[in-house]
C-alpha cells in the first residue's frame, strides 16, 4: 500500500500538461444543519429522560391531596468510536516528483475523506431512521408508530406517519398535525413546532414545488397553499442521504439529534527510519445518535 515511483510513473518525467482531479469541488458541510454538536472530555457521554406529572386531580372539600411522582425516563448512551487512515510515500518518490505532487495532494485527499466519513456516519442516523435493527434508548428505532412512553406511564406515540406515503401536500399537513398533538409522557400537551424539512436529492424538485407553490399544488382550485410558511427553517436538501423517497421533517424539541466530538481531526506526519518511507495520518473520535425521538418526524415513503 505504498506510494512508490511505480504507483505515478508519469510525474517523474517532465511535460505534462495538466494534472487532473487535483482540485474536487465538495458539499459544504451538511450533517450538523440537522444535528447539535457538542464537545466531550469522556469514554461515553449519557442522557437520561425525566416524566413529569400528570393532570391535577379534582378535590373534595376537606379531602387530602392526591400526590404525584416524577420517575427516571430512558437513559440513552453515546460511545465514542475512533476513525483513522493515512498512506505512506517512499522517499525516492518524493524526490523525483517533478510537480511536487504526490506529498501535497495526498495530505489533501486525506483530509477530504475525513470530512465525508464524518458526514457518512453521521446521516447513517436518519438512513437507519426505520431499521429495527438499529435503536435508542427506548429500545425502538428513530421513527416509529410505537414509541414506549417512559416512566412506566403506559401508552405509546408516533414520529412518523400512521401510513407510509410519499411527501406530497397532504403528506406534510399530516405530519404537521401529528406534531402539534405531541404529549410528554404523562399525557400532557407539548408546544412542538416543525422547524425544517430534510429530503434527499432525488425529492429536491417535488418538495420544493410544492413549498414554493402559492396555490394548492397540483390542481386548478384557487385555494391557499397552507404548507408555505410553516417550516420556518425551509427545506434543506442531503447529498448523504441513501432512500430516495423517504423524507423527515426537524422539530424544536431540545436533545434530539446528537453528534459529540471526542477528538478533532488530527493529522500528524513521520518517517520510517528503516526505509525513509514518509507517512501522513489522521484519527479522530466522535458518536452520534439521538436522544428524544420526538425532535424527527418522517416517512420512509409510499
Amino acid at each position: 500500500m505504498t506510494i512508490n515511483t511505480g504507483s505515478f510513473s508519469k510525474l517523474l518525467w517532465p511535460g505534462l500538461n495538466a494534472i487532473y482531479n487535483k482540485t474536487v469541488n465538495d458539499w459544504k458541510e451538511e450533517y450538523s444543519q440537522v444535528f447539535d454538536i457538542y464537545k466531550s472530555a469522556k469514554a461515553w457521554e449519557e442522557d437520561l429522560g425525566v416524566t413529569g406529572m400528570g393532570l391535577l386531580t379534582r378535590r373534595g372539600e376537606g379531602a387530602p391531596i392526591q400526590y404525584d411522582t416524577m420517575h427516571q425516563g430512558f437513559l440513552t448512551r453515546y460511545t465514542h468510536a475512533e476513525f483513522a487512515g493515512g498512506f505512506k510515500i517512499t522517499q525516492i518518490a518524493m524526490e523525483d516528483d517533478q510537480y511536487g505532487f504526490v506529498g501535497e495532494q495526498g495530505a489533501k485527499k486525506l483530509g477530504r475523506s475525513e470530512k465525508q466519513t464524518r458526514e457518512t456516519v453521521a446521516w447513517l442516523v436518519l438512513n437507519r431512521a426505520f431499521n429495527s435493527s438499529y435503536t435508542g434508548g427506548d429500545a425502538k428505532e428513530l421513527l416509529a408508530t410505537d414509541h414506549p412512553n417512559a416512566g412506566g406511564a403506559g401508552g405509546t406515540y408516533a414520529n412518523e406517519l400512521a401510513t407510509a406515503a410519499d411527501i406530497s401536500e397532504a403528506s406534510l399537513e399530516q405530519a404537521f398535525i401529528d406534531i402539534a398533538k405531541y404529549t410528554d409522557d404523562r399525557g400532557l400537551k407539548m408546544a412542538v413546532r416543525p422547524k425544517k424539512i430534510v429530503v434527499p436529492v432525488d425529492l429536491d424538485f417535488e418538495v420544493n414545488k410544492i413549498m414554493k407553490t402559492e396555490y394548492e399544488v397540483g390542481t386548478a382550485n384557487n385555494t391557499v397553499n397552507i404548507i408555505r410558511g410553516r417550516f420556518p427553517g425551509g427545506v434543506m436538501v442531503s447529498h448523504w442521504l441513501t432512500d430516495t423517497d423517504a423524507w423527515f421533517i426537524t422539530t424544536d424539541v431540545d436533545h434530539g439529534l446528537k453528534f459529540f466530538e471526542r477528538r478533532a481531526p488530527k493529522f500528524e506526519t513521520d518517517n520510517d527510519w528503516d526505509t525513509d518511507n514518509a507517512k501522513f495520518k489522521v484519527s479522530t473520535r466522535y458518536s452520534v445518535g439521538w436522544t428524544n425521538p420526538k425532535a424527527l418526524f418522517g416517512s420512509p415513503g409510499a
